[in-house]
């Protein structure tokens, strides 16, 4: 393949499916759900549960529009052609604008942990070391993207799917060698009942898990470079329903019966550490630091790749510099990934020199976008199946449940959750902060992209057979 002439199907099924399977686990799940179990008791299981179902109809609905046209541009791509223009434009520079200040985020918290292991080397050194290791893995291939990814996920799968199985022994009593005297599914109603500070602690806790679920879209953006792209956003979309209820709610279940929610160690130690520990278990701690450390490694990589493909989707629809559109003779966009990665150091940088003041705006600024993503996937979609039945029935592969009654009650319910958050009015990182700050990005955002659309005159959207033959064959 020559140079320019888009990217290559270098992900295997095997990383696909691992890529969707880990998608889901985000560090959040390992390090915030103990101020969601402090916030909500055992009932933060209704959280999780609350939003794991509005991720799998947000993901039921990408998967259709991507089963019929997977692209690396994904629902930026469908926001385009749905909505028009400056839907495609907005969120898909919104969407990479959240992913560079993830890189930030994510490299901070690995650097963090690989400090306290090896002390000698400075934290922002280590940072640097992460962030240019998994740069040079994404140029090189993504097919070595893919490769990293699956053994980062895998060991993620793994230690939940241990980590579940060791719990549930022990709630029942038959786990060899240990006796936990704390264990047991009572912890789920004898210690103030099962939702101890009232049932608005469920919305509460809804706004501290919801932005672990972020990264559960990243799959249908790598299937444009799948050797079977329809076949592998159909899978991840099937399969969305089992791996939240598995690693997730099965997860936390285990946690909140293995200890008591209000006891001391989860707060101290974190709910998952503080777990294994409640077993006798030796270097709990340093096993579970391991672990996030992967999922931090796991969430960069996976950060960059999809910031990379969404910069782009963005240059070949001339939204970003046309420079972002070009590829390699092996597929990669260098100039897409080097972007990205730039603004990402420039974030850790803000990290290290104005914490509490350019970074926490950044942070802050972007902290919502997750929600804006699903909410323009819910309208996209309502949409393109009219579009899809219309220009190629026959690529409706997969469909959205009860449409569109269904799609309107997500988008309805995401519009709450946003809502609810104008309500948290504590701390510096609020949640009224966040909505408001991310608000005004998106304006400023729309603001460029109408201009923009008005100087420049409107441009057809590419039909959906052009753009599906044109991102999978590549």
């Amino acid at each position: 393949m020559t140079p320019g002439s888009g990217l290559q199907a270098g992900l295997k099924n095997r990383h696909l499916s691992m890529i969707a399977i880990g998608g889901v686990i985000g560090a959040g799940l390992f390090v915030g759900s103990s101020s969601g179990i402090a916030t909500a008791g055992p009932g933060i299981l209704l959280s999780y549960a609350l939003v794991g179902t509005l991720v799998v109809l947000v993901m039921r609905m990408l998967g259709e529009m991507s089963a019929a046209n997977p692209t690396s541009g994904s629902f930026s791509a469908h926001a385009d052609r749905a909505l028009g223009r400056w839907a495609g434009f907005s969120i898909g520079w919104l969407y990479w604008f959240f992913w560079v200040v993830v890189l930030a985020v994510e490299a901070t918290a690995g650097a963090g942990i690989l400090h306290g292991w090896i002390p000698a080397v400075p934290q922002w050194a280590w940072a640097l070391i992460v962030m240019a290791v998994l740069t040079a893995t994404n140029l090189v291939s993504v097919g070595s993207y893919g490769e990293f990814e699956f053994w980062f996920a895998g060991i993620k799968v793994v230690a939940i799917g241990a980590f579940i199985v060791i719990g549930a022994l022990a709630v029942f009593g038959v786990l060899p060698g240990v006796h936990s005297d704390k264990a047991g599914l009572s912890n789920l109603t004898a210690h103030g009942g099962f939702l101890p500070h009232g049932p608005g602690a469920i919305l509460t806790g809804v706004l501290l898990v919801v932005f672990s679920f972020m990264g559960s879209e990243i799959a249908t953006l790598a299937a444009g470079e799948s050797e079977d792209p329809q076949r592998a956003v159909t899978k991840s979309t099937n399969s969305i329903i089992w791996r939240i209820g598995v690693f997730y709610l099965g997860s936390i279940l285990v946690v909140v019966s293995l200890l008591p929610w209000n006891d001391p160690s989860i707060a101290k130690d974190g709910s998952y550490v503080a777990a294994l520990g409640s077993l006798g278990i030796p270097h709990a701690d340093q096993i579970m630091q391991f672990i996030v450390l992967t999922s931090v490694l796991s969430c960069l990589n996976s950060g960059l790749y999809t910031a990379s493909r969404m910069a782009f989707s963005l240059g070949e629809r001339g939204d970003a510099p046309k420079a972002f559109a070009r590829t390699n003779s092996r597929g990669v966009p260098m100039a897409a990934i080097i972007a990205s990665v730039v603004f990402g150091f420039v974030a850790v940088f803000f990290n290290y020199a104005y914490p509490k003041t350019v970074f926490l705006f950044l942070v802050n600024s972007s902290g919502a976008v997750a929600l804006f993503v699903w909410l323009v996937i819910c309208f996209s979609q309502l949409r393109m199946r009219k579009i899809i039945q219309r220009e190629a029935p026959e690529k409706l592969v997969v469909k959205m449940w009860l449409y569109p009654y269904l799609t309107w009650a997500t988008a309805a319910l995401i519009v709450f959750v946003l809502g609810y958050m104008l309500t948290d009015t504590k701390g510096e990182s609020s949640g009224r902060v966040t909505v408001l700050l991310s608000l005004g990005v998106a304006a400023v955002v729309i603001a460029v992209a109408l201009i923009k659309e008005k100087v420049a005159g409107g441009r057809p959207a590419p039909a959906v057979e052009e753009e599906t033959d044109k991102v999978a064959v590549g």
